[in-house]
Order: structure tokens, then sequence, then C-alpha cells
């Protein structure tokens, strides 16, 4: 990590309530859709790479950028750095990546991508992201899994 700060004092907001659960959700013998409450569950708790806060703190995640084709099996999540020339842009982006890659069923097709207008180089950014051959890569560098396993840690 960079020891100067990008962004030094970043807004911090509130947290969500965690989600109450209805009596079917809880039945695994139902086999019910994914929703974007759901999947925000799973990245709202990864940490910053560069601040000891996590992404829903930080407003890089929220549940409205977060859509579900279930019929298509494609899920979508938008994120927006807290400012457009960060540098975590793509670490953060694999972080979400990788995170779903490990709690969602294999038939969903991930695309991970920078809010439209909140990033300098998001057009490179959004293409890395999802470039399977690119992201395979990337996780094979001890180093940068390594990273993404601490922005990770204990994210639910």
């Amino acid at each position: 990590m960079n020891s100067t700060l990008e962004n030094a004092n970043p807004l911090i907001y509130e947290r969500i309530d965690r989600r109450q659960f209805t009596g079917t959700e809880l039945d695994d013998e139902i086999d019910d859709d994914f929703d974007p409450r759901e999947v925000y569950d799973h990245i709202r708790n990864i940490k910053d790479p560069e601040h000891p806060l996590t992404l829903e703190e930080l407003n890089v995640v929220s549940e409205s950028n977060v859509h579900v084709d279930e019929e298509n099996n494609l899920i979508e999540v938008h994120f927006t750095p807290t400012i457009d020339r960060c540098s975590m842009a793509t670490l953060i982006g694999l972080s979400i990546k990788v995170k779903l890659m490990r709690c969602l069923p294999p038939r969903f097709k991930i695309d991970v991508k920078i809010s439209k207008g909140s990033h300098s180089t998001e057009d490179a950014i959004n293409k890395q992201l999802n470039d399977k051959e690119r992201v395979a890569a990337a996780l094979e560098n001890p180093s940068l899994l390594q990273v993404i396993n601490m922005c990770l840690k204990d994210s639910i």
C-alpha cells in the first residue's frame, strides 16, 4: 500500500441494518431467486484497500447499483471510487468480483464495472475487470491475491 493516502479524509456513510430474513429464505430446500440485496450483502463488508473501512461505509457500493438478471444468469455491480483518479479502483473491482465468484453459484456471469463518469480511466478498468484471461492472470499473482484476501477477510 502507499505510504500517503490518495483520499486522506473520505466521507463516511452510515451502514444499513442487517437484512431480516423471512421463513422461506432460511429454508435450504426451497430454491429461491437471488435479489440485489442478497448480492449486496455479500460485498458491502469488503474492506477498502487504503482505509480500515468497508466499501459500504465509503459509499463505493450500494444496493441500488446491484442488478440481478436470474433469467440470463447475470449479476452486474457498479461501484464508485471515492475519488476519480483512484489507483485502487482495479483492486476494488477485483475484490468485488472474487467475493461474488466465491459465494455465488457458477452459473452466474459476474460483471463488475465502475459507475459511469466516476473515474478518469473507467473504460480501461472496466475492460480489464471483465476480461476472463486478465482476471485469471491477476488471481495467479500471489501478492495481488494476498491483498484481495485481506480486503475480503471478515467480509461475511
